[in-house]
């Protein structure tokens, strides 16, 4: 079968702007199935059709160039033909004869002139010949292969559809889902205050699925049972006393004036101002460092080294961290790039309720993941159970059962040992001491630090911050606390690190990047830092 050279321009798929019509398309095709999609849902849809009109204009394209040139075809003089085997040039017939070859039977010759000035002898009223197959779009062309499109630039695709559809009022988008507005039910005040209702008191404490709530509210009617669910989703969605929580795929819903403090708003150790850094400053092995601190305020997914067997981030089974100050004193974990594949996520909500389970005792934690900001709320309990302290190692692993989380404190009996401890000194100022302390879990020698007294460490944080210390004078103050407590006068970046966020919440690549431009501090290897002064002064 013959095929036309015609194809879409290389970039057709990378710069294509989706206009009125696809827009239109898509909502009358939603409109006629009455089913919420997702972007990705949505993709194929748009694929297949662009591929369908573009086809279309192909084929048209094709014919308007001129009569096609087939063998089988009976042609008279003066008439004009284009020939697809010869990359589509014009001719026109000059002439035409009886053919005269006893093995094919009767059939004509004619002579074509062409536009260049070259002419050639062609068989005309051939009955029989490979090329009287019609012409068609070839179906091998893989920008016209909706497989191959959705392979290549489904992302790019989705994107561009979710822009394109949050600009158009006809349609609306629930738990990641598009619908036509028009097809809404209505659902009134009445319906949503009992919804509050029995979420306040039925719920126990839990989220509900739409499902759910819709029972208990008795709505029904002779209309599609997916148009009620989005309608009481859309409806829900609109009222500022529910929260959308379930996890990617699941809907679930909550009263916001029921979630914790510490979900509607950062914890206060966790509360970052940001430092402006240049990562160029950064080497490898701080890359390094930078990924082993599992800080979520570190998004180092793409720019850490490759580890040798190191799977990606999302396959990890299992990831053991070291409690941080903030964290330990939020009584929160964080989403890290290289655990955020254990824990659960969301197309669109910010806050994700789910359950942890102790990996010891396996109670089961209310918990949530707020994922603007990168933390999982509601491990205060369990680091008092077990007498962890900032530096305790935690592992976080993956359940057996579909979306639960382990969280195993990495408890030993418990040992007096000498420990880095916080002390709040009479001016209100943090000082460092080795003191021995009663440790009942394993931990980081680096990160960790006993914390006596809690509350007078948070008076002396907001002290700093009401005062707006510059960040060098801190990196400067905790780098002196820490070198009384080393006879070889440097410290480990990652020992700074803990330090400091004690008394201001820091990344590690602002400190990291700060030490190696900083003339202040002088490199003594492997990480290790020492006053330049000092340095100076051993000369």
């Amino acid at each position: 079968m013959a095929s036309v050279p015609f194809s879409l321009p290389p970039d057709y798929w990378q710069t294509i702007s989706l206009n009125k019509k696809d827009l239109e398309f898509i909502s009358t095709y939603l409109f006629e199935n009455e089913t919420p999609l997702i972007e990705k849902e949505l993709v194929p849809v748009l694929v297949n059709e662009r591929i369908r009109t573009e086809r279309e204009e192909l084929v048209n394209k094709q014919r308007s160039i001129g009569k096609v040139y087939l063998p089988e075809g009976h042609y008279h003089a003066g008439e004009s033909l284009v020939f697809p085997a010869l990359d589509w040039k014009k001719g026109k017939i000059a002439g035409l004869r009886p053919g005269a070859n006893p093995t094919i039977g009767d059939f004509e010759v004619i002579e074509v002139e062409f536009d260049d000035g070259t002419s050639r002898l062609f068989a005309a009223a051939l009955a029989v010949h490979k090329l009287n197959q019609p012409v068609e779009i070839s179906i091998d062309d893989q920008m016209l292969n909706p497989e191959n499109v959705i392979k290549t630039h489904g992302l790019e695709l989705e994107q561009k559809l979710e822009e394109a559809l949050s600009a158009d009022e006809n349609l609306v988008k629930v738990a990641a889902r598009w619908f036509p507005r028009a097809l809404l039910v209505d659902i009134n005040v009445g319906q949503l205050n009992l919804a509050e209702a029995v979420l306040d008191e039925a719920a126990a404490g839990k989220p509900l699925t739409t499902s759910a709530l819709i029972e208990q509210l008795e709505i029904s009617g002779n209309v599609n049972p997916k148009l009620i669910e989005f309608s009481m989703n859309h409806a829900l969605q609109e009222d500022g006393r529910f929260d959308e929580v379930g996890p990617a795929g699941e809907v679930l819903w909550f009263l916001k004036r029921l979630e914790p403090q510490d979900v509607q708003q950062i914890p206060i150790p966790l509360r970052y101002i940001e430092i402006p850094y240049d990562r160029s400053h950064l080497t490898r092995e701080m890359l390094a460092l930078e990924a082993d601190l599992n800080d979520e305020l570190a998004d180092v997914l793409d720019l850490v080294p490759a580890r040798e067997n190191q799977p990606p981030a999302g396959e990890v089974g299992e990831v053991t961290i070291s409690l941080n100050y903030p964290h330990w004193r939020a009584g929160t974990l964080p989403v890290s790039a290289r655990v955020r594949g254990l824990f659960p996520t969301a197309f669109e909500s910010p806050r994700v309720r789910f359950t942890l389970v102790d990996g010891q005792s396996r109670e089961e934690i209310p918990a949530w993941v707020v994922r603007p900001h990168g933390y999982v709320s509601g491990l205060g309990a369990l680091y008092q159970k077990y007498g962890l302290i900032p530096g305790s190692l935690v592992t976080i692993a993956r359940g057996k059962k579909p979306g639960q989380v382990l969280v195993t404190p990495r408890t030993r009996r418990p040992t007096r040992d000498w420990v880095r401890t916080v002390l709040v000194g009479s001016d209100g100022r943090i000082v460092f001491a080795m003191l021995k302390q009663n440790l009942t879990a394993e931990y980081n020698e680096r990160m960790v630090v006993a914390v006596p007294d809690p509350s007078a460490v948070d008076e002396a944080f907001e002290q700093v911050a009401k005062q707006h210390l510059p960040f060098e004078q801190l990196v400067a103050e905790m780098m002196g606390e820490l070198i009384k407590l080393n006879v070889q006068g440097h410290v480990h970046a990652q020992e700074l690190y803990s330090a400091l966020n004690i008394i201001r919440r820091c990344p590690p690549g602002v400190l990291l990047a700060f030490l190696t431009s900083s003339s202040s501090y002088k490199h003594v290897g492997d990480l290790h830092y020492r006053l330049a002064e000092t340095e100076a002064e051993n000369a």
